[in-house]
């Protein structure tokens, strides 16, 4: 444990952005692997849906900085070719 106090803060405020951080990216992993049983199951409505509810999840974890911004343009990108490729 840090002996000054400026580090006993700082350890503080890393255990929160890490718990913080923890949980967002917890949600777009989830969010992700939702579109993706909708795209396995073989329903491409309810993949299209899920996909709707998935971009606004990766966009918002994007913006806060927890997944870069070209990653999650490449998720939302990758998810939407297997829509389309879906007959």
């Amino acid at each position: 444990m840090a002996n000054i106090k400026s580090a006993r803060k700082r350890a503080r405020q890393a255990l929160k952005r890490n718990s913080r951080n923890f949980s967002l990216r917890t949600a777009a992993r989830t969010a992700i692997k939702n579109v993706r049983k909708a795209i396995a199951a073989g329903d491409k409505s309810a993949a299209a849906a899920a996909l709707d509810k998935s971009r606004s999840v990766i966009d918002s974890v994007a913006a806060k900085g927890v997944l870069h911004r070209n990653a999650a343009a490449r998720h939302k990108s990758r998810l939407a070719h297997a829509i389309k490729a879906m007959s």
